[in-house]
């Protein structure tokens, strides 16, 4: 559990871990050059309870936290938190269980339930609801370029991933999104126990909130020489790509794909006006005069809500199959 500045939420997190149903683990709990109390109600509670450690240090930074936290653990099975959360009580136990007994998977999500306010975050609060909607390794693995379908929080890993197929990495980019994306791409299959075991906050301070390493182009950033990597490894860069979605917004996200795969040869759109124009000689072309499927790769960058499941239903319409002949990448 990194912390920083948490003295208003870091003791509830830290009790939600002491009553686990689970009474073997241990807590290492990384102050990361907290400026408030954090360090102090911590180390107050580890001195009672002698399975939590405190481990302090300057401030470098959650990826540096997180990998120190990793540096200390010994068990075979390690699980995330955040300070700002709450694991719920059969967290541990559920989870070390999946992987107990399905020695298939590598690293297990669960539910997480909002707990932030809906009326102000309600952006947040679809995002919660969207994750929930993927619980098999499969459809993890198939959503993965859309954002995170596992809150980051919520996971727990075999020992052996990390030593794999490495940590938390530093860059212009979110840290756990680029790890997760990672692993896949590494082999690792995830799943998630289909039950709320988190309750997922959104304090103002959230990192995903104020860092702009964790806003939507350094998403796509991130995710560009993994789906481009994806595509190769399926022996399909012989296929043109097409963009679906002619206006800036998903033109500018789909720019990393071009700079890490190919050129798109053109846009596809539902908006009259677009059809039939050229953008930089580019053709832009109706949905219902698409390319033919063994010539082509569409990749949807429409961020609009709703738009996701229309275009999806289309192109799996058209004979196409999701994570070959199309992604979903918005």
């Amino acid at each position: 559990m990194p912390c920083f500045n948490a003295q208003a939420s870091v003791a509830r997190a830290v009790h939600s871990i002491q009553q686990q149903t689970l009474s073997s683990w241990e807590l290492i709990v990384v102050d990361d050059g907290s400026q408030d109390d954090s360090a102090e109600i911590v180390e107050e509670i580890a001195n009672k309870d002698h399975r939590i450690k405190l481990i302090r240090r300057p401030h470098q930074g959650v990826v540096a936290a997180s990998n120190a936290g990793l540096d200390a653990a010994q068990g075979k099975l390690i699980a995330r938190m955040d300070a700002d959360d709450v694991s719920l009580p059969t967290r541990l136990k559920k989870q070390s269980q999946t992987l107990l007994t399905e020695p298939e998977l590598d690293a297990v999500s669960c539910l997480a339930r909002f707990a932030g306010d809906a009326d102000t975050a309600g952006g947040y609060a679809h995002h919660v609801a969207w994750t929930n909607q993927h619980t098999t390794p499969a459809q993890i693995k198939l959503n993965r370029f859309i954002d995170l379908p596992v809150p980051h929080p919520t996971l727990m890993y075999r020992r052996k991933l990390i030593d794999q197929l490495g940590g938390y990495c530093d860059g212009d980019f979110p840290e756990d999104y680029e790890m997760i994306l990672r692993w896949i791409a590494g082999g690792a299959m995830i799943g998630k126990v289909n039950e709320v075991l988190y309750d997922w906050h959104d304090p103002a301070s959230r990192l995903s909130r104020n860092d702009p390493r964790y806003d939507m182009e350094a998403f796509h950033h991130c995710k560009a020489p993994y789906l481009s990597q994806a595509i190769k490894d399926q022996n399909l860069t012989g296929r043109e790509l097409w963009i679906w979605g002619a206006g800036r917004p998903a033109r500018k996200c789909a720019r990393p794909l071009e700079s890490a795969w190919k050129a798109a040869s053109g846009f596809i759109d539902i908006d009259p006006r677009k059809i039939g124009r050229l953008i930089q000689t580019r053709p832009v072309i109706s949905s219902t005069q698409l390319p033919p499927i063994e010539e082509s790769i569409i990749v949807s960058y429409v961020g609009t809500r709703g738009a996701r499941e229309k275009i999806r239903d289309e192109l799996l319409a058209s004979g196409r199959t999701e994570g070959v002949d199309f992604w979903i990448c918005a």
